[in-house]
């Protein structure tokens, strides 16, 4: 009976790994539940057994999107040096990177879909407190004088964050979302979102920053 009482929880998460593969690969427009259920191998009845709806769906992967950036965030009180904020920033869009059909369709879904509205906007506004967070821990770090003084640093950050990989999809629509480009893309937009900073940080900051984004780039480009 137990192993009986598992398997619906277990073809649940299975559902969601199969649609959140196929969001990311094709965007959420262009999958239905029909293409998803084949997918799995599944009747449509037992996906809507599941999920009865295609919204059902993804609000449940923006709950996981939500758990997920929630632990993340949290980091952000730690950061008190260059590589701590890079490596932060670079976890950011990793897990942007995870559920990048969000972001690649924001605009079609956030027309279609009130709850993901009113979510997505909780999401950014924990966004630019955590990086504000970020910048005030680099000032007691001392990697700048000081933290700038009002919050439009870490919403410029934030801007970047959500549409970098629009920006990247718009230089190569045939690559960019691919997985085997997914280190460069996030380098550069790790970097970018890092060079607001450039004009508040100390010279060696400044320079351990710069370096960073040379050893990632190399990096990449050696894969």
């Amino acid at each position: 009976m137990a192993a009986e009482k598992k398997k619906p929880r277990r073809t649940a998460e299975r559902i969601l790994e199969i649609t959140l593969e196929m969001f990311n690969r094709f965007g959420e427009p262009n999958v239905s539940t029909t293409a998803i259920s084949a997918e799995l191998n599944i009747s449509p009845g037992n996906l809507y057994y599941h999920y009865p709806a295609k919204d059902e769906l993804i609000n449940a992967l923006v709950d996981r999107y939500e758990r997920a950036l929630g632990e993340l965030l949290g980091a952000a009180d730690s950061v008190r040096n260059v590589e701590d904020a890079w490596l932060f920033v670079h976890m950011l869009f990793e897990l942007i990177w995870s559920y990048r059909f969000l972001y690649r369709d924001l605009n079609d879904l956030l027309s279609k879909n009130r709850r993901l509205e009113t979510h997505f906007q909780a999401a950014l506004q924990g966004k630019a407190r955590a990086l504000q967070s970020m910048l005030d821990g680099l000032a007691r770090g001392r990697a700048m004088a000081s933290a700038p003084g009002s919050a439009s640093v870490s919403h410029a950050m934030v801007v970047v964050l959500t549409y970098w990989l629009s920006y990247e999809y718009v230089r190569d629509p045939r690559h960019a979302l691919e997985p085997e480009s997914a280190a460069a893309a996030l380098n550069r937009g790790a970097f970018h979102v890092l060079s607001l900073l450039l004009p508040y940080l100390e010279p060696a900051a400044r320079e351990h920053l710069m370096a960073l984004a040379g050893a990632y780039r190399d990096n990449a480009a050696t894969r």
